[in-house]
């Protein structure tokens, strides 16, 4: 084996570490949601054993990374992203990021949706930020709901109940979704 191959071989057991440590996990938590033994999974992060390809893509499942993240690849010279759109309750979903461990960037458009229907409401981890690109935009939070307007943003931790529907029953509705799976909030500097 080369020393370039051993050096990556090698870099993979603290990424390892660092991920599960960003998401939260503890090594129990990560193994029932993988499958792998407490002890394989700390081998793993430890360096004492080698990663095999069953056992990274268990891992980079939990994750929701790719391989290349999980063992450290060299970017692509390209940085275009090349987006495929699939779909989830009617929804539009098109990934404007490369599959990315701690931050999500969605464009979504919305289907028409019956004014006195709700807005169905799940929580999670994370945090979440809304850009309106186009129509009007129902925003479930808890008990609260608000309308969002083209050029509107708002933003909310996941674990509170939340939901987003198309405020127009005719009518598309389009936005940008940024999800932090960390839960961490965006830091903004005032400009003046």
């Amino acid at each position: 084996m080369s020393d370039d191959v051993d050096g990556v071989i090698d870099g993979v057991a603290p990424r390892l570490r660092a991920l599960r440590q960003r998401r939260g996990l503890t090594l129990a938590e990560l193994s029932e949601q993988t499958g792998i033994s407490v002890s394989t999974l700390s081998r793993l992060e430890s360096g004492g054993r080698k990663p095999t390809l069953d056992l990274l893509i268990r891992i980079a499942g939990v994750y929701r990374a790719t391989l290349d993240d999980l063992v450290g690849a060299p970017e692509l010279a390209d940085p275009r992203v090349r987006p495929r759109t699939f779909y989830r309750n009617g929804r539009a979903i098109i990934p404007l990021t490369r599959e990315n461990p701690d931050v999500h960037a969605y464009k979504m458009v919305l289907p028409p949706h019956p004014a006195d229907a709700p807005v169905e409401q799940r929580r999670h981890e994370g945090y979440d930020w809304i850009y309106v690109l186009s129509g009007r935009v129902r925003l479930a939070l808890g008990d609260d709901e608000i309308v969002l307007e083209p050029g509107e943003a708002a933003e909310f931790d996941t674990r509170l109940p939340h939901g987003t529907a198309n405020a127009s029953s005719t009518e598309p509705a389009e936005i940008l979704n940024l999800l932090s799976t960390q839960g961490e909030r965006v830091h903004l500097r005032d400009v003046e």
